[in-house]
């Protein structure tokens, strides 16, 4: 088939009008300008002055600050318990009745031999008196004033072996009411109605501790110990307010993990009590007592439980979260955020580390950022988006406030240069 000579001009006409216009639109491609990668994102925390302590988690066991074992002073058999077992009770309350007939008619019997004690010795006196004028008369010889003499001076010691019998047999019938001898928690009756007891029994009648107050008892070796007292007399570890000692906290059961190192709920606190120490002379550690309080009864004697003791505190130290330290052949780093949003490495002394938290002895100063993450997309100069983020170990308040508030300030200033300079772009 033919086609027309001027329909073949037009077809080559529109593809030569096609192909310039791929030829415009590859050139205009190559020609524009490539965009611009966003700036990373990462977090950062200011640097704010905080105390920081640091303290060895030891290991204890608890014990009651007072222990009574409850036994018979008299012998008899026992009519009644008087107290409901695992109870707490006062001082002084009866806890058993042993049979009191047996010390009730010794007493009386006692009773009635002072009386006939009292009666003799009055007699004595009478017969002494009347023979007082008789002897200067020599009217009675010296001698039968002499022995009535000394028989009212035997009456008179009768009657007081008369009344100390009577006190003891009183005594022993009050002691047939066995009572608490110390405030606490009793424990579970080792004895039942109908019981024969007696003080030469081997076993006890009950048990009472009083655990408003515990001793948890830890060990630590003896130069920790000195160091320790050091920091202490140095004013460079803390000390209870409302007494004398190192304060000290309680965390929960070590053996079974329920509370992972972390303070028991609710945070029981004690205090070191150095006068009761004593050093092990096989390991060479020392046998450290803390006294708690622990008004709720949470920690019963016997428990294996785990105590934070400070061994020195710093006022005003500068912390950083562990994930933030890099370290390059030994030597440690922090990235550091400026007011151009420019990352740098900055190289660092560090100190302890105490719950996820290095001290930072030199190397950065208060107000600057730290990266905590993204640091695997950072490289020394590079311009990035900084997110501020709590600090780690930071109370919640004025202090964690008013850094959140600078870190924001300071991110909103040194972005404004940025924000200008794109939209002048635009």
């Amino acid at each position: 088939m033919l086609i027309p000579q001027r329909h073949r001009r037009a077809m080559a006409a529109t593809a030569a009008a096609a192909l310039a216009a791929l030829l415009l639109a590859g050139c205009g491609r190559s020609e524009a300008p490539e965009a611009a990668a966003p700036p990373p994102r990462v977090s950062v925390v200011a640097l704010v002055p905080d105390d920081f302590t640091v303290a060895d988690v030891l290991s204890g066991r608890v014990t009651a600050v007072r222990t009574a074992e409850i036994r018979p002073q008299v012998g008899g058999i026992v009519r009644r318990r008087l107290f409901e077992q695992g109870a707490e009770i006062r001082q002084g309350a009866a806890l058993f009745q042993i049979d009191p007939a047996p010390f009730r008619a010794d007493a009386d019997m006692a009773r009635a031999a002072l009386q006939r004690a009292e009666a003799v010795a009055a007699q004595a006196r009478l017969q002494a008196g009347r023979l007082e004028p008789l002897v200067q008369a020599q009217a009675v010889s010296r001698q039968a004033y002499d022995d009535a003499v000394s028989q009212r001076d035997q009456a008179v010691a009768e009657v007081a072996q008369a009344r100390a019998t009577l006190a003891r047999r009183e005594l022993d019938l009050r002691f047939a009411t066995v009572t608490a001898p110390i405030a606490g928690r009793v424990d579970q009756a080792l004895v039942t109605e109908g019981a024969l007891v007696s003080p030469t029994d081997a076993s006890p009648m009950a048990r009472i501790q009083q655990i408003d107050q515990v001793y948890v008892d830890v060990r630590q070796p003896a130069s920790a110990l000195e160091a320790l007292r050091a920091a202490v007399a140095e004013g460079t570890a803390p000390a209870r307010a409302d007494r004398a000692g190192l304060a000290v906290q309680i965390l929960g059961a070590a053996d079974h993990g329920d509370h992972g190192g972390r303070p028991a709920s609710p945070a029981l606190e004690g205090r070191v009590l150095f006068s009761g120490i004593s050093v092990d002379a096989g390991t060479g550690d020392v046998l450290v007592r803390i006294l708690v309080d622990n008004p709720r009864r949470l920690l019963l004697p016997g428990m294996f439980v785990q105590a934070r003791v400070p061994r020195t505190h710093y006022r005003g130290a500068l912390a950083v979260p562990q994930q933030a330290v890099v370290r390059t052949g030994g030597q440690a780093s922090l990235w550091v955020v400026d007011g151009e949003r420019r990352a740098h490495a900055m190289p660092v002394a560090l100190g302890e580390l105490v719950q996820g938290r290095y001290r930072v002895a030199s190397g950065v100063q208060v107000g600057q950022r730290i990266v905590v993450e993204g640091i695997e997309r950072l490289s020394e100069g590079l311009v990035v988006e900084a997110r501020g983020v709590p600090a780690p170990g930071v109370a919640a308040g004025a202090t964690s406030a008013a850094a959140a508030a600078a870190a924001t300030a300071t991110a909103t200033a040194a972005s404004a240069p940025a924000m200008a300079g794109s939209a002048a772009g635009r």
